[in-house]
């Protein structure tokens, strides 16, 4: 018997996990940019502009991340799998990548608030409608 049985989870859970794990993440990311936009003195349509081209674009390729990692998680054989294995290797590189380029820029003040009230908002409301995505996924398996 495999002494780690306990970690594995269903197909359909793994899912519900990359929900939670992006939805958590979305939150984070955005009310990081939101604190941001509660300290510029002059929010401009301009930025708030901005932030939504910021939204569509990673909107869009998280979009096509979320139906990439649900058509993996179908196509394994196996019904239990690996809580972990919502993502693949090369996702969990990207996502370390980027949170930890995020949180080196941020603590070394390389980037002005503006920019990450404008970065940040929409990469955050991006990454939880991917974490919503993940859900609606997970009730319609």
């Amino acid at each position: 018997m495999n002494k780690y049985k306990i970690l594995q989870v269903e197909k359909r859970t793994l899912l519900a996990i990359a929900g939670i794990v992006w939805m958590i993440a979305g939150i984070n990311v955005a009310r990081m940019g939101l604190i941001e936009y509660l300290e510029i003195n002059n929010v401009l349509i301009y930025h708030l502009s901005l932030s939504l081209l910021v939204f569509l674009a990673f909107g869009s390729m998280f979009y096509r991340m979320t139906i990439k990692h649900t058509d993996r998680i179908h196509s394994y054989e196996e019904e239990m799998r690996y809580f972990w294995h919502f993502f693949d290797l090369k996702a969990y590189l990207i996502m370390t990548f980027m949170m930890g380029g995020g949180i080196w820029m941020r603590s070394a003040r390389i980037l002005p608030p503006t920019f990450i009230a404008v970065f940040y908002s929409g990469l955050g409301i991006a990454l939880m409608l991917a974490g919503l995505l993940f859900w609606v996924k997970y009730f319609k398996y």
